[in-house]
């Protein structure tokens, strides 16, 4: 699907610095200063238009958010839900994920979401996934030592390959489901493509992984 351009995007995401950092190589190492506090943070890569990390920063105000998405012309309507829940504890990045190192140091993150990333599916294209155990190490350099990455996806294919990714990476699965809807789950909160693809009767799949301690 063709995304429609808005060339005023990026001037509205320079008017909100509350929400939006700018200059995120600054607060690395001290993104107490962004928020304030020293609640732990957690991280979407690739929020798209915002749904979820807004509804889990109003859901559980003693975490704080960070969404993560390249395209301004996307993230600006996560900042529009920013501004109008006045969400304190959300933070927005418009910058490429593959530079996550740039912007966090090791401990900053204590966990990942990768929520209906993009799968790739072409062989050749396999490093650009999200779940290649090049992004695994990125998020590992980011996290505290038994960090998580929760992930969920309507691709079976790119489920499938996620916990051969995680299982070879030597990550520990702590939970999975292939049908998230029609499981015990309790508080999911949807994002614009699971709604969409749910309500098409595509099973949602879900996983949670942890880095364990290589010095145990």
């Amino acid at each position: 699907m063709r995304l429609r351009n808005k060339p005023w995007a990026k001037d509205k995401l320079a008017a909100h610095p509350q929400y939006v950092i700018s200059n995120p190589e600054e607060c690395k190492g001290k993104w107490e200063n962004a928020f304030g506090n020293n609640n732990p943070i957690h991280i979407e890569v690739g929020t798209g238009k915002g749904r979820f990390v807004s509804g889990m920063a109003k859901a559980n105000p003693e975490i704080n958010y960070i969404g993560i998405e390249l395209s301004d012309s996307v993230i600006v309507a996560a900042l529009d839900r920013a501004i109008e829940a006045e969400i304190p504890n959300l933070k927005l990045l418009n910058v490429h994920a593959k530079n996550l190192r740039d912007y966090f140091e090791k401990g900053d993150v204590d966990r990942v979401y990768l929520n209906f990333s993009d799968p790739w599916p072409k062989t050749r294209h396999e490093k650009r996934r999200l779940t290649y155990k090049t992004f695994l190490q990125m998020y590992e350099d980011i996290l505290i030592d038994d960090g998580e990455i929760h992930f969920k996806t309507d691709n079976r294919g790119l489920f499938e390959y996620s916990l051969r990714s995680f299982s070879e990476y030597g990550l520990l699965l702590t939970y999975v489901s292939l049908d998230l809807h029609k499981s015990d789950f309790e508080g999911n909160i949807m994002t614009e493509y699971e709604e969409k693809f749910s309500k098409m009767g595509y099973p949602i799949y879900r996983s949670e992984v942890k880095y364990m301690n290589k010095k145990n």
